[in-house]
C-alpha cells in the first residue's frame, strides 16, 4: 500500500466509525479523559495541518486561525490551548464546519502527496500522522462509550458489543526459561520511539498464561470478598477504592441476583465465558494477588507473545512506563508524543478489539494512569 493509499483510508476510517452518530452525539464530554468526537475529527486533521502542512506546503492556508488553539492537544511546542475537560463546552465550530475542515486538509495533503518528493522526513511524519489517527479511532469507541454509559437510557451505539469475544476453556500455563532475551523494536517498518532501542534483558524462570481472564473467574473473585479484603490491594487502591466507591468493575451493574455489563450495543447480562475487560490495573493486580499469582513485566510478555493469540484485550503489565536505554527523546513537538509522559504510568501490551488491523505490533507500548480502566483491557497471568 502506498503512503497516499495509507492515507486516503486512515482518514476515510475515521469517517465512517462517526457515521452511526446523531448530531447531538458529536459535543459532550462526559469526563475530563474523555473526548468528544467532534474534537477527535478536528484534532487529526489539525494534526497534518500543524505537523506537515504548514512546513511541507509552500504557499498554505490554514482554514481558520484559532483552530489550532481549539484542536491542540497537549504539544507546548506549539503554543496555548484549550484546556482539556473544556473540549466538550463547544458547541461552535460546528459538526459541518469540522467536516469542511477536515476536507480542507485532506485535499491539501492528498495533493503534496501526489507532487512532493517523498523525503524519508516526510515518510515518517506522515506515517507518524496516520498511526496517530489511527490511536485516536481506538479511543472513539472507549470515549464514546464512556459518555452512553452515563445516560441512564442506555443507548446503543451499534449492533456489535465490542467485548463478546469467549476464550476457550482449556488454560495452560507457557514455561520460559530463564535466560537473557533482546526486546524492543529493530528492522523495517515504523514504529513510536519509545519502542527503541532493542536491548536484552535478563529474565528469571516463568510461565505465562495463554488465556486471558474471563468475567466469569472475576464474578469469583467478587463473590469472594475480593473488593474487601485489603490484602490483595495496594495502599493507594485502597483509597481509591473507598473515595469513589469501587466494588466491580466499570460498566457492571448489579440487580438482583444477575449482573449487567453496559456495552456499545446497550446494557446485556454478563455472560461468565467473555473475556473479561474495563479493568483497573488496581483492580488486575488485586485479582493476581487474590490468585496466588501476578502480571506480568512488559518484557515477559515480548519474550512469551509469539506462543499465545493477543490482540483482543490490551494487557496491564508489572512495569512502570518507562525509556528504554539508548532512548532518544526527539526535538520539537514530535518529541512530546511519548517522552514526557514517562512517569506514574504503567504499561499496557498487545492491542484490543478497536485497535485498528494492522497498528500493533508485539513490541507496542501503551500506556495508562494505574487507575483508569474506560480501555479495552484485560488480565494475563504469570507465574
Amino acid at each position: 500500500m502506498s503512503l497516499l493509499e495509507f492515507y486516503i483510508k486512515t482518514r476515510q476510517g475515521s469517517v465512517d466509525i462517526c457515521q452511526p452518530l446523531k448530531i447531538e452525539d458529536y459535543v459532550p464530554q462526559a469526563i475530563f479523559f474523555a473526548s468528544p468526537p467532534k474534537w477527535f475529527l478536528g484534532h487529526t486533521s489539525w494534526f497534518f495541518e500543524e505537523m506537515i502542512l504548514k512546513d511541507y506546503n509552500k504557499g498554505y492556508k490554514e482554514f481558520h486561525p484559532q483552530f489550532g488553539f481549539l484542536f491542540n492537544s497537549y504539544y507546548n511546542t506549539l503554543g496555548e490551548r484549550v484546556v482539556r475537560h473544556k473540549r466538550g463546552d463547544l458547541s461552535r465550530p460546528t459538526v459541518e464546519e469540522v467536516y469542511q475542515y477536515r476536507a480542507w486538509v485532506d485535499k491539501h495533503m492528498e495533493d503534496l502527496l501526489q507532487s512532493a518528493i517523498i523525503t524519508p522526513e516526510l515518510n515518517y511524519l506522515v506515517t507518524l500522522g496516520l498511526n496517530h489517527e489511527q490511536q485516536h479511532q481506538e479511543l472513539f469507541y472507549t470515549d464514546l462509550k464512556y459518555a452512553f454509559s452515563i445516560n441512564p437510557l442506555f443507548p446503543s451505539y451499534s449492533d456489535t458489543a465490542y467485548c463478546e469475544e469467549s476464550e476457550d476453556e482449556f488454560v495452560e500455563y507457557i514455561k520460559i526459561p530463564e535466560g537473557t532475551y533482546k526486546v524492543g523494536f529493530e528492522g523495517e517498518g515504523f514504529c513510536f520511539d519509545n519502542e527503541q532501542k532493542k536491548h536484552t534483558v535478563y529474565l528469571h524462570p516463568y510461565s505465562i498464561r495463554n488465556k486471558l481472564v474471563t468475567n466469569g473467574e472475576y464474578l469469583e473473585f467478587i463473590q469472594d470478598g475480593g473488593y474487601e479484603n485489603f490484602d490483595f490491594w495496594h495502599d493507594e487502591a485502597l483509597f481509591w477504592l473507598a473515595e469513589n466507591q469501587i466494588k466491580s468493575p466499570m460498566y457492571w451493574k448489579n440487580k438482583g441476583n444477575d449482573w449487567f455489563q453496559y456495552t456499545l450495543a446497550g446494557l446485556h447480562k454478563i455472560n461468565p465465558k467473555h473475556i473479561l475487560t474495563h479493568i483497573t490495573f488496581y483492580e488486575a493486580f488485586a485479582f493476581s494477588q487474590w490468585k496466588g499469582e501476578r502480571l506480568p513485566t512488559e518484557f515477559e510478555w515480548e519474550v512469551a507473545s509469539d506462543k499465545f493469540s493477543w490482540g483482543k484485550r490490551w494487557e496491564w503489565t508489572e512495569s512502570a512506563y518507562l525509556p528504554y536505554p539508548g532512548y532518544n527523546k526527539a526535538s520539537g513537538a514530535v518529541g512530546e508524543y511519548n517522552g514526557k509522559f514517562m512517569v506514574n504510568q504503567k504499561v499496557l501490551r498487545g492491542g484490543s478489539i478497536v485497535t485498528p488491523k494492522g497498528h500493533t505490533r508485539k513490541t507496542y507500548r501503551n500506556f495508562f494512569h494505574p487507575q483508569f480502566g474506560w480501555q479495552f483491557n484485560g488480565i494475563r497471568l504469570t507465574k
